[in-house]
């Protein structure tokens, strides 16, 4: 389970996926009967009850529990969850912020889902709406092309940097020894770490125990100098925090992918197919298992940087050999699992490589604030640019909806009333494709009449344009037009431009028997298409046509009159009026 909720002392110990976990105690608190109530409607908030698969949240729901107990034990409320009342949870969120609410509403949510503990009006009140508006999160705003060009040359840099420092090292224990025996050098402690790990400054005195001669020969700047040999090695030798961060920030760089999708990867996402491809798996939070075929320069980027933490991943723990993302954290510091090898650094860590390290600034000269989810917006921004057309949307991962509610933005009145306008026509033309074809079996006025009042009165047809309409006057190609200036397929008031199979969806169009020897044609000229475009291809641009024309136009005229229109065909593209472009072969 991804969370686990301990009575004695009250805690709490979130798994998450790769072996990360976290864990937060809860005892101490004013009333300990809620807390626990609490807890456990915390566990309903992860999965697979919930949405919750990530530190932070995690951090935001314990915040929440602790603020809530405390503040309404402060309100002389000491029972459990089933005794809190609508008037007593409305003064708590109307006092506290909006992300205090939010967090307390899921756990109680959660509490009545685990337990039903709840009052049923407060089980319907925490159903309703919040009582903070929820704040509107702005797009992110790409980065601009010299803090683009900063941010990429700073991670190149640090990479060649550590790199090369790597190799070397490398080349050095190589060549070393036992520090016991050939004596204590940087390549020797490198050589040593190589079979046992990323070892702290104790640990290697601990294996020189007993050769202090060796030490002291070898060592003429004393302990100082010492500790700074170690350090020296372990940081050549195994990928830090800041050499981690550079690598991962430019990846995503080079890749786009979402800032969860590169944490998650595992060697098993990543698929060679070929010498120079990589075909890589990964995951978005929000959707799912994505696919990439990688970059040239993200495939060598990725190819060193495995080369690079191979040696720190020997020594890993099973549950962080397969993450593609390690580090050897400083002697001291916290991780995850284990001292000496921990998961990818957090948001703060990155921040403070950025800003602290690495003194990165933006073009006005403030910190540079380094956030990846900006790093994938300016990686679509700078292909868009490039008059890329690979897809139709901004992030190939949102709907047309969150698309246009992101990054589509109406100014003014009249850019709203164009958009609305735009969509309106959309809207009007899906619903005339909707209506089923107007197709007679007999050349008579009156069949038109009896057989179809609603297009008669849809269309305002009079008895001259019906008389026409039968009569093969308004005949265009695959049909008779009930107005070829309507301006449903192009400017009002002049010809409509449109192509023969057009006339297939129009709401315009009236389908007699003198049109089968045409629409067996346009049958023909579909089924050619069909063996020289792709399957994707033909049902994207000629997909509805046939479809029409098959089941709904062809089987509604008489047999008959198809038979003998047959003899006619001839199954070539001079029957009909195409480009060039439009031919087949």
């Amino acid at each position: 389970m991804p969370v686990e909720v301990i009575e004695k002392p009250l805690a709490v110990r979130f798994s998450f996926p790769g072996g990360r976990s976290w864990s937060a105690r809860l005892d101490g608190l004013p009333n300990p009967q809620l807390a626990l109530d609490l807890a456990h409607g915390m566990v309903m908030c992860f999965h697979p009850y919930g949405r919750g698969n990530a530190v932070h949240t995690a951090r935001h729901y314990v915040a929440g529990l602790r603020n809530i107990v405390r503040a309404l034990a402060e309100a002389g409320f000491t029972g459990p969850a089933g005794e809190l009342t609508r008037p007593m949870l409305l003064r708590y969120w109307m006092s506290h912020s909006p992300g205090l609410e939010l967090a307390t509403r899921g756990l109680l949510r959660g509490c009545d889902a685990a337990s039903g503990a709840l009052r049923p009006e407060v089980g319907e009140h925490l159903s309703g709406r919040a009582i903070h508006a929820h704040p509107k999160n702005n797009s992110y705003q790409p980065y601009t092309d010299a803090e683009w060009a900063r941010l990429s040359g700073c991670c190149q840099q640090h990479i060649e940097h550590s790199w090369a420092r790597h190799r070397a090292v490398l080349a050095g224990a190589g060549r070393a020894g036992d520090p016991r025996t050939a004596g204590v050098s940087r390549d020797s402690v490198a050589w040593l770490m190589l079979g046992h790990g990323p070892l702290d400054i104790g640990e290697v005195k601990a294996h020189l125990r007993g050769h202090v001669s060796t030490m002291r020969r070898h060592d003429p700047a004393g302990r100082e100098g010492f500790d700074a040999l170690v350090r020296a090695a372990r940081e050549a030798l195994f990928p830090t925090y800041a050499t981690q961060t550079a690598y991962r920030l430019l990846f995503g760089v080079y890749t786009g992918i979402v800032p969860d999708g590169i944490d998650s990867m595992g060697l098993g996402d990543i698929d060679w197919a070929g010498d120079h491809t990589i075909l890589l798996d990964y995951v978005k939070g929000r959707t799912g298992p994505e696919g990439l075929a990688l970059p040239s320069r993200a495939v060598r980027l990725l190819t060193r940087w495995l080369e690079h933490s191979a040696p720190l991943r020997r020594v890993a723990p099973p549950p962080l050999q397969d993450r593609v993302w390690i580090a050897a954290p400083e002697p001291g510091g916290r991780s995850v699992v284990g001292s000496r090898v921990a998961t990818p650094s957090d948001h703060h860590t990155v921040t403070r490589w950025a800003v602290e390290q690495q003194e990165l600034r933006s073009d006005d000269g403030s910190p540079l604030a380094i956030h990846r989810s900006r790093i994938r917006t300016t990686y679509q921004h700078i292909l868009a640019r490039q008059g890329w057309t690979g897809r139709t949307t901004i992030d190939p991962n949102h709907t047309a909806r969150v698309e246009g509610d992101h990054y589509l933005s109406a100014t003014t009145p009249g850019q709203r009333d164009a958009l609305e306008s735009i969509v309106e026509q959309g809207q009007a033309d899906l619903l005339r494709r909707a209506l089923p074809p107007v197709v007679l079996c007999g050349e008579q006025a009156v069949e038109l009449v009896a057989g179809f009042p609603d297009a008669v009165a849809r269309l305002g047809l009079d008895e001259g344009v019906i008389a026409e309409l039968v009569g093969g006057r308004r005949d265009v190609f695959t049909a008779a037009c009930v107005d070829q200036l309507a301006g449903a397929h192009g400017p009002k008031g002049a010809p409509c431009p449109a192509r023969p199979w057009v006339c297939l969806l129009c709401p315009l169009a009236v389908f007699l028997p003198r049109h089968a020897p045409n629409l067996l044609r346009l049958r023909a000229f579909f089924a050619r298409q069909s063996q020289q475009m792709p399957t994707e291809g033909f049902l994207r641009v000629f997909g509805p046509y046939a479809d029409r024309l098959d089941n709904d136009i062809l089987p509604r005229l008489p047999a008959a009159a198809l038979a003998q229109a047959a003899g006619h065909v001839r199954d070539t593209d001079t029957e009909l009026p195409l480009r060039p472009e439009e031919t087949t072969t």
